[in-house]
């Protein structure tokens, strides 16, 4: 009978052990450039590159290739596995703005530039 009890504490624990795996905290994990819908409305056609580097930030990849053509993405990894995702591709001609696409919106005011 002792044996029981002894085999019944053990599976208890060894239970209740099993159970903190659920409670152990893990960190989210940030990762790239994160950008707000609101720094996205500040760009303009024609803008340098300077100043799309003064808005958004240097981006996370420039093609070695095609030097018109910069990649910001922003990604969370997050602890409870709830994933987040979110890219800017920025593209010149003649060192100015030209067009940006992925999952932002572009302002309505985009295709007027800062000089008028």
């Amino acid at each position: 009978m002792n044996k029981v009890v002894q085999i019944l504490a053990l599976l208890g624990l060894l239970a209740s052990l099993s159970a903190c795996s659920n409670v152990i905290y893990r960190i989210d994990v940030p990762q790239g450039n994160y950008l707000e819908q609101k720094d996205i409305d500040k760009l303009r056609v024609d803008m340098t590159k300077e100043q799309v580097k003064f808005v958004l930030g240097s981006p996370v990849a420039e093609n070695a290739f095609d030097n018109d053509t910069w990649h910001y993405f922003y990604s969370l990894k997050g602890g409870r596995g709830n994933n987040f995702e979110k890219q800017l591709i920025v593209e010149f001609k003649d060192n100015k703005l030209l067009d940006i696409s992925g999952d932002f919106k572009k302002s309505e005011d985009f295709n007027t530039p800062l000089d008028i």
